[in-house]
């Protein structure tokens, strides 16, 4: 078994191999310290989540892509945060080969684009980092004025500039109803993007 220990410190992560068997996700914060332990032969966290769409019970499933899933953010201080998950497991963008690449990045940008469209977004931020979680994933925040109150350079900067404990808060989960309404929001613009480009025509939906 191997025990991963990730720590989230405000801004910053690190990750220490301590055994073998458990995934423990350590979140610290100024409220302290939560561990959360997750048990399983998949110790990749993207992997379980795909593994939950294609099983029907990902409730944050938007829309499969030809190289990756489109879901909403568990939680949604910045309203419409989504992410964009590669079908593949790699850790690199370079590890994609060329052709791939080229379409998970021009997919995500058409995501990118569905998602400030549905949630009136004012400027779009782009993550993909992978240092908790190493398996190819974009993080998508549609960005508003005012969005991380008077933290950061007077109220502007990046998202990991608002506090972690306040952005991952269980106040920021979306109700069942709520879900459902921004899902069908960005499913709608996506739709209406792939069928501009081609990709998909009014029968497909």
């Amino acid at each position: 078994m191997r025990i991963w220990l990730t720590t989230i410190c405000g801004v910053g992560l690190c990750e220490i191999a301590v055994g073998f068997g458990l995934k423990l996700l350590a979140l610290c914060g100024i409220m302290g310290l939560q561990i959360k332990i997750l048990e399983g032969k998949n110790m990749c966290f993207i992997c379980d989540r795909i593994n939950m769409i294609k099983n029907g019970t990902n409730p944050y499933f938007v829309k499969e892509l030809e190289t990756g899933y489109v879901v909403l953010g568990d939680n949604q201080h910045f309203k419409g945060y989504s992410l964009f998950l590669c079908k593949e497991h790699k850790t690199e963008l370079f590890e994609l080969d060329f052709s791939t690449k080229m379409k998970f990045l021009e997919e995500m940008s058409v995501v990118a684009e569905a998602v400030s469209k549905a949630f009136g977004a004012e400027k779009m931020n782009y993550e993909l980092l992978g240092n908790g979680d190493t398996h190819l994933h974009w993080h998508l925040f549609p960005r508003v004025n005012g969005d991380i109150g008077n933290y950061g350079n007077n109220g502007k900067g990046p998202v990991w500039w608002y506090p972690m404990e306040k952005m991952y808060s269980d106040d920021n989960r979306p109700s069942s109803l709520e879900l459902e309404e921004m899902k069908s929001k960005l499913l709608n613009e996506l739709d209406k993007l792939l069928i501009a480009d081609g990709v998909i025509s009014d029968a497909d939906i």
